[in-house]
């Protein structure tokens, strides 16, 4: 507030609204790991509404969310490493024992497990199951 910072103020008031939110929706305090759900959520919200914004040609609103989404990014865990992403989707091929476009769900349960505790785009691990099961 005192260094009249309205993006990043109006983005912490909104944090902090969305995660008393969740707490009386679920009834108790939260923890760690769902209260970084919660922030992780409201960056996919973000990243949605740029490409909606884009799409309509209204650039200063996409430019807006963009600025969002660096200060919720500060409170997120650092991301994966794409390297390591890519290491756990094998691995969690193998583990499975996938083989087809059909277990994409299996595999993507198991890297996603793997991939705890990291910041990782569930639609990037998505696609990535994908092309390795297709042999693309």
């Amino acid at each position: 507030m005192r260094k009249r910072d309205a993006i990043r103020l109006s983005t912490l008031r909104m944090l902090k609204a969305a995660l008393m939110n969740r707490e009386i929706e679920r009834g108790h305090k939260l923890d760690d790991t769902e209260s970084q759900q919660v922030v992780a959520s409201l960056v996919k919200q973000r990243r949605d509404s740029i490409e909606q914004f884009t799409k309509g040609g209204r650039q200063e609103l996409a430019d807006k969310e963009q600025s969002e989404i660096v200060v919720l990014e500060a409170y997120l865990p650092p991301a994966a490493d794409p390297a390591a992403v890519e290491q756990a989707v094998v691995e969690a091929i193998a583990e499975t024992g996938a083989t087809s476009p059909k277990d994409t769900g299996r595999v993507m349960k198991a890297a996603m497990t793997r991939l705890a505790g990291q910041s990782v785009d569930g639609k990037t691990v998505s696609d990535l199951v994908r092309k390795k099961l297709t042999g693309s």
